[in-house]
This record gives C-alpha cells, sequence and structure tokens, in this order.
C-alpha cells in the first residue's frame, strides 16, 4: 500500500496543548521501511522533517512548514537479562506510561517513579525525562536512531547520548538529524525503592501497604500526579513548563532574606537547585487566568489552554512569568517545553 502524505493537516489532536497549528505536509509512519521511504520522498528531502511524538511536550506558535513526521512504531520486547537486569527494547512510539505499566506487570523495575509522564518512549531519552528522584539517564542502556540525511541506522549509548537536565545530544548538536526508532532500558531484577522525594512515602503510609511493590510506587505517583497536575485530554497542558533552576549558593542566601522557607536542594558545595513552581507561585502567577489560557491553579509549574487559546498567547505568558521572576529573584527561568 503507497504511503499517504497529506496537506495542510491539523495537529489539534496531536500536540497536548490542543493548540490548532496545521502542518504543511504530514506521513505517519509505522515501521523503519516507511520512514526510510518517505524520507527519500522529494516532500521529505527539500527541508529538514519535524519529527512528531506524542506532542506532550511542545508548543506549536504557528503553523509548521516543515514537512511533519508522526512516529507510530509500536512493540515492547524483553531482548536480554543476566544476573541483576532485565533488557527491555520499546519501539519510540509505544505511550510512555503504557510502557510503564508493561513494565510494571512484568516486574521489571527503575522506571516505576516515571508513572504517567505524557508523552512517547522516543521523547524520553531526547528529554531526559524525569520525576521523583529518577531520570531516564538511571534506567537507559542504549537506543537506535535513523539518520534522515544519511539514512544510516546507528546506535547510541549512554556516553553519546550526553544526558543533562532534561537535555541530550538530540536536543543540542545532533538536532534534528535523526528519528529515534526504539530504546533499550537496563531495569532492576531487584527493585531499589526511590521512596525519599516529594511526597512519595506520605501517600504509600496512607495507602497502608502490607508490602512495598513497584506497583504500589507507581499507583503513589499516579496519586500525586492527578491530585496536582491537570490530565491533557480534559485541559490543554504539557506538563511542568519550566525547568527548576539550578543558581549559586549567593543567590539562594539573597532570596532567603525575603523568603527564609525557600526550598533547596544542594547540587554541590557552590550551587542548589529551587523549585520553579515555588518562585512562580511566590510572585502571584498560580492561577491567573487570561481567559482562554493561564497558569494551573494547583501547579504554577503547568501552563494551561482553557480552550482556543494560540501558541502565540501561551508563549507571551511564559515571557510575562520570566520576566517577573527575574524580576522578583534575580532566577532566569528556562522553558522545558519546546518551542516551534
Amino acid at each position: 500500500m503507497a504511503i499517504r502524505i497529506e496537506n495542510n493537516v491539523s495537529l489539534r489532536m496531536y500536540n497536548t496543548f490542543g493548540i490548532d497549528a496545521a502542518a504543511k505536509t504530514f506521513a505517519v509512519f509505522s515501521d523503519t521501511e516507511e520512514l526510510a521511504e518517505l524520507l527519500h520522498d522529494k516532500a521529505y528531502t527539500e527541508d529538514t522533517p519535524f519529527i512528531l511524538g506524542g506532542g506532550s511536550n511542545i508548543l506549536l506558535t504557528k503553523d509548521i512548514e516543515r514537512p511533519v513526521l508522526l512516529n507510530r512504531l509500536k512493540g515492547i520486547t524483553l531482548v536480554n537479562e543476566d544476573e541483576n537486569f532485565y533488557y527491555v527494547k520499546s519501539a519510540a512510539g509505544e505511550v510512555w506510561h503504557s510502557f510503564v505499566l508493561h513494565c510494571i506487570k512484568n516486574e521489571y523495575a527503575g522506571v516505576e517513579n516515571l508513572s504517567l509522564i505524557p508523552g512517547s518512549v522516543g521523547a524520553s531519552p531526547m528529554q531526559n525525562i524525569g520525576a521523583y528522584g529518577v531520570e531516564i539517564k538511571d534506567v537507559f542502556h542504549s537506543l537506535e536512531a535513523y539518520h534522515i540525511k544519511e539514512h544510516i541506522i546507528k546506535e547510541f549509548n549512554a556516553t553519546e547520548c550526553s544526558f543533562g537536565y532534561r537535555e541530550s545530544v538530540f536536543k543540542r548538536e545532533q538536532k534534528d538529524q535523526w528519528v529515534i526508532l526504539s530504546v533499550t532500558f537496563r531495569l532492576l531484577k531487584r527493585a531499589q525503592f526511590r521512596t525519599d522525594y516529594g511526597a512519595i512515602q506520605e501517600e504509600l503510609d496512607k495507602m497502608k501497604l502490607e508490602k512495598m511493590t513497584i506497583k504500589a510506587v507507581s499507583q503513589a505517583v499516579i496519586n500525586i500526579r492527578t491530585s496536582k497536575l491537570p490530565d491533557p485530554k480534559k485541559l490543554g497542558n504539557a506538563g511542568s513548563f519550566f525547568k527548576n533552576p539550578v543558581v549559586s549558593l549567593e543567590v539562594v542566601n539573597k532570596i532567603k532574606e525575603n523568603y527564609p522557607n525557600l526550598p533547596v536542594y544542594p547540587i554541590d558545595e557552590q550551587s542548589a537547585k529551587i523549585p520553579a513552581g515555588w518562585l512562580i507561585e511566590q510572585a502571584g502567577w498560580k492561577g491567573k487566568n487570561r481567559g482562554t489560557h493561564g497558569v494551573h491553579d494547583k501547579q504554577a509549574l503547568v501552563l494551561v489552554n482553557y480552550g482556543g487559546a494560540t501558541g502565540k498567547e501561551i508563549f507571551d505568558l511564559s515571557t510575562d512569568v520570566l520576566t517577573d521572576i527575574v524580576s522578583k529573584f534575580g532566577v532566569t527561568l528556562e522553558r522545558e517545553v519546546n518551542i516551534h
């Protein structure tokens, strides 16, 4: 069957903000052969394609002139195991939370703290997603990616991915050069529970468990996230819009002069991470409503589309927040969401 390439397709259903931007050229691939065929097609060789997965970490501020490819690669396989680890390979188009649930069902430990994060498996190493004390780099083994111009498939190890805080080589030096096909995770046979971060232990205590399991930790995370974060299916959002800033201890001490209850997470002798959501809330932005869009009333890190907002309006709101935080605290926040 010939691959279908469409023109002027609305992307509203393909981004969790629900922004009604259009793709000038649009196609879906569900295996590597289809991807290769599309990348050789004239419609996709004249400009660098825009690869779309779960659409959960992007804000579309305009129509996309570049040709769009939607990744729908599927499949999860146990490819190897040794004394301590399972090596589980997932196609990039799998829904991240579905992958986590698959791991929990099969008692592959390590990703339970990352439950209910929206998006696809392929985006997880690009963004080095993380939550509740765990990041992708902690469970990552390797990934396979297809080079858009050279038409080769390469395997990347953790070092080659250059993971940072919500960063990887695919967001920097190698941006727009590769399509991630699959990710292989190294998951524990004997769980090492991380319950010391956020409210996980408190939530587990409420659950009155007879036995600690990775399923229980996952459920605790789900409970916490659903109590604070809006469901993108009901209210357009991209999760945390801003990164938690890393600042010098000098900056920490200066803020503490006026805000002695500032939460601080030391990194080394010179620097610490402070919560962006706390800064935004203290500055009075939590729950601020601009009609079609605003700052979520339960979590100040989350910007929301109440319906009908443009990406430009949400971007302008984020700029106003950034400007105000610099003015009030002398801290420059960075957007975690990719802007297009």
